[in-house]
Order: C-alpha cells, then sequence, then structure tokens
C-alpha cells in the first residue's frame, strides 16, 4: 500500500512539473502552486469527475426521491446552523446570527432532528452558511494560495484553515469520522449535480482551470466582503462567469 502511495505522490509530482499555463497567461497572484494545482485539475477534470463523481451524483438525483433527498439536505444543513451563528457574530451579523440560531433549535425540536425545515416554513429566512474562512476574510484576511485538491476540488489555505475550526463548533464537533465523510459525500453529490447546468460554459472556456479558479476565487470574496468585493474585483472577460458563481454559491 505504501509503496503504491509514494509511487502516486512521484507521479503526481512530475506531473505538476510538466503541466503549465497557457503560452501568454499571466501568473495568479493568488496561485503560486499553479503547475501542482494544474495537474491535479487534469486528475479531477478528465478523469475522477466523468467517470466517478458525474455519474454518482445524477444518479443519486435521478433515483433517490426527492423526499428523501430534501430530508437529508435539511438534516446536514441544520448541523452548520450553529457554527453560521457564530460566524456571523464574528462578522457583527446579529440579526443573521439569530436566525440561525432559532433556524437550528425550531428545526432540531420540531422537525425531528433537522429532517424537516418548520423554519422556512414559518417564513423564517434561510441564509446562506456561514464559515469561519468568510469571517477572517471579512476582516481583510487573505485567501492565501489556492489550492487544487484531488478527489476534493479547490480550497485555499484560509478556507482549509476555516473548515478546521468550523469542525470544533458542535454540533459537528460530535460527528466520527466516518460521519463526517459520509456528509461530505451527500453534500458534494447534491453541489455536483447542481453545476450540470454550467457544464458547456465551462468546457467552452479557453482556459477552463483559469476560468474555475477565477469563479471560485470571486465567490469567496463575496462570501466574505459582499458586495464590497464585487466593487474592487474587476470585471472578468466571461460573460457567464456570474451564471456560474450563482450556482457555486447555491449549491448546499
Amino acid at each position: 500500500m505504501w509503496k503504491r502511495l509514494c509511487l502516486m505522490v512521484a507521479v503526481l509530482g512530475l506531473l505538476s512539473g510538466c503541466v503549465s499555463r497557457p503560452p501568454g497567461a499571466e501568473p495568479h497572484p493568488e496561485d503560486p502552486l499553479e503547475g501542482f494545482n494544474r495537474a491535479m485539475w487534469t486528475v479531477n477534470y478528465d478523469y475522477l469527475d466523468p467517470y466517478v463523481a458525474r455519474p454518482v451524483s445524477i444518479a443519486y438525483v435521478d433515483y433517490v426521491p426527492s423526499p428523501v433527498r430534501t430530508g437529508i439536505s435539511n438534516f446536514l444543513g441544520n448541523l452548520e446552523e450553529p457554527a453560521s451563528m457564530l460566524n456571523s457574530l464574528i462578522m457583527l451579523e446579529g440579526e443573521k446570527a439569530a436566525t440561525h440560531f432559532n433556524r437550528f433549535w425550531i428545526n432540531t425540536l420540531f422537525g425531528l432532528g433537522g429532517l424537516i425545515d418548520i423554519a422556512s416554513a414559518a417564513d423564517i429566512q434561510k441564509y446562506d452558511q456561514r464559515e469561519f474562512g468568510d469571517a477572517i476574510g471579512h476582516y481583510d484576511v487573505g485567501t492565501g494560495a489556492y489550492i487544487m485538491l484531488p478527489g476534493y476540488g479547490p480550497t485555499s489555505v484560509r478556507e482549509g484553515a476555516g473548515e478546521v475550526v468550523d469542525g470544533l463548533y458542535p454540533p459537528l464537533a460530535l460527528l466520527t469520522l466516518p460521519q463526517s465523510v459520509l456528509k461530505w459525500v451527500f453534500d458534494g453529490m447534491e453541489s455536483r449535480a447542481a453545476l450540470v447546468s454550467q457544464e458547456s460554459q465551462l468546457d467552452n472556456s479557453p482556459d477552463p482551470y483559469a476560468f474555475a479558479r477565477d469563479a471560485y476565487l470571486q465567490n469567496r470574496r463575496y462570501r466574505a466582503k459582499g458586495d464590497e468585493a464585487l466593487e474592487q474585483q474587476p470585471a472578468l472577460d466571461d460573460e457567464f462567469l456570474d451564471d456560474f458563481i450563482d450556482d457555486i454559491d447555491a449549491a448546499p
């Protein structure tokens, strides 16, 4: 097993040295590991996604009854409400923090542990998840290096550290490793299925890797800084980027 792992690491290291940005493209200041990231993009985009992630996600959406999927999504989303509450408090968003708190206790007590979204039925608004990475980004902590991980997708130093902190909040801290992996799998299938409608736009981009990277980074800036991030962000050439970002943000 260890020999195979070492061989894989060596191969990925060789790939990162062979894959480079297109001719004439400028280096991205937040992507110092671009050679490695492009190699991982090739692994994800050309192999893992078309042969594993996409068919599994589409089968999940097509064959699992909608009420079951909704219940699973509600339950997993409810687990994240306390973390969103605390991170909203860090961002001084008192109203949103109170809403996250109310949604959690109402759905937990009256919605069978969160399986049923009683709070939304009671017209309590459902805000986007707030992560610790968003909270510290709100106070101008940079994203750090952009990283493309095999089988996981894009992240950054800030978001990776934020996920570790979010995992310390209850009830997420109470999950065992298998339970955390299962949560990640279900979240990932819903997120991947939500992006099917944007596949042609990504495929038609002159540089799909750069397009996905820029969409991810702009989305993270917006989550941290709101409209201020849009004012500071220079306009991108891809006219369909906003739609792609909207689908990323709408995914669970």
